[in-house]
């Protein structure tokens, strides 16, 4: 999985830094945002190659900035990160246009599983 760009959009410094050190440690190259406006302008420029992407964001919802980045780049896989654990959640959440759902708080086993799944 070396060299494959991961930008994870996340208001939460904690989880940020997380989920950084866990993707950085298996050889990702990790962007940033912490709002949706900055994730939505960080994807369009620099293509990553996987997304990860928090729900409820500060400026424009995680759905929103999903919408947005796919519009342009319909192909990009985008895995929402989310506390939105309710029954239901991960169908509207998939159903908005997202390729894959994670729950927080999430184990380091299933964060590799998910991308694995997308990145081979």
């Amino acid at each position: 999985m070396d060299n494959k760009r991961i930008l994870y959009i996340e208001d939460n410094p904690q989880n940020m830094r997380l989920v950084r050190k866990i993707l950085q440690h298996v050889g990702f190259e990790v962007l940033e945002a912490e709002n949706g406006e900055t994730g939505v302008k960080v994807a369009l420029d620099a293509e990553p190659d996987l997304i990860l992407m928090d729900i409820n964001l500060p400026d424009i919802d995680g759905l929103e900035a999903t919408k947005r980045i796919k519009s342009r780049y319909p192909r990009m896989p985008i895995v929402a990160l989310t506390a939105n654990a309710m029954y239901g959640d991960e169908e509207r959440i998939l159903a908005a246009g997202c390729d894959g759902y994670l729950s927080k708080p999430v184990s380091k086993e299933q964060l590799l599983s998910k991308l694995s799944e997308f990145l081979g």
